[in-house]
Formats: C-alpha cells, sequence, structure tokens
C-alpha cells in the first residue's frame, strides 16, 4: 500500500515543526477527511510534562475546528528504528472520527514503512454508535 504525497508531506511537516523540547521525540499526524481536505498536527510538551497533547490529537481538533466530522485516513510520522502508532488515547479520539477499516500509514521522515487499520490498533472499540439506539 502507498500513502498519497500530499498526505504524508503534511504529517512530515507537522513533525518537523512539533514542540517536544522535554521528550527531543518530534511527531506529525495528518488525516484526510471525506470531503477530501487535509489537517496536520505535531505533539506540543509544555514545562508541566507530561501534560501536552498528541500529534493525532492536534491534527484532529483542526480538523474539527473546521467543522469536519469524518476521517477517511491518517499518517503518523515519527523517526525511529521502531514502528511509531498512535498511543491508546489517540486510538479512541480517532474512533470518535473513523472507522474499523480506516487505513493508518506509519511512516518514518523517509517514507512509509507500514498500513494498518484503526480496528487492527483498537480491536472490540466502543464507538459513537454504541451510544444510539
Amino acid at each position: 500500500m502507498t500513502v498519497s504525497s500530499d498526505l504524508f508531506s503534511a504529517a512530515k511537516s507537522a513533525m518537523e515543526k512539533a514542540y517536544a523540547p522535554y521528550s527531543k521525540f518530534l511527531v506529525g499526524a495528518s488525516v484526510k477527511t471525506s470531503s477530501g481536505k487535509i489537517y496536520s498536527g505535531g505533539n506540543v510538551e509544555n514545562a508541566a510534562y507530561p501534560q501536552g497533547w498528541c500529534a493525532e490529537a492536534s491534527a484532529l481538533a483542526a480538523m474539527a475546528s473546521a467543522g469536519e466530522r469524518r476521517v477517511l485516513e491518517v499518517v503518523v510520522v515519527a523517526k525511529g528504528k521502531d514502528l511509531v502508532t498512535p498511543c491508546g488515547g489517540c486510538r479512541q479520539k480517532l474512533r470518535e472520527f473513523a472507522a474499523d477499516n480506516t487505513p493508518i500509514h506509519l511512516c518514518s521522515p523517509e517514507g512509509w514503512r507500514r498500513t494498518v487499520t484503526l480496528g487492527e490498533l483498537l480491536p472490540l472499540a466502543f464507538g459513537p454508535e454504541h451510544l444510539t439506539e
């Protein structure tokens, strides 16, 4: 599987602009919505570490602030030899706006490494549909 260059570039740019003076671990994320628009964000730390927020949460906040509600595809970019996946909290945040089969592309700054689905990362997830009859 491949990832679109626009979606990858948005996440990589967000990673490069992330604010992580304490952990030094920069992460960028981007989401593509049902309208075709792309929103991105980087992780942001603060002196009351670990009271910051993740790249995925930043991207989702930008998306929701623009009035968008449906994520079709996600990219996460970070350095390191191991794959970097969304944390548990961000998996749940993504589940609010994305389906189990939503692809999540795990990338290094050099490019695509692996694609998984949200359902693989968060099996048997609790989502908005559980709150409706």
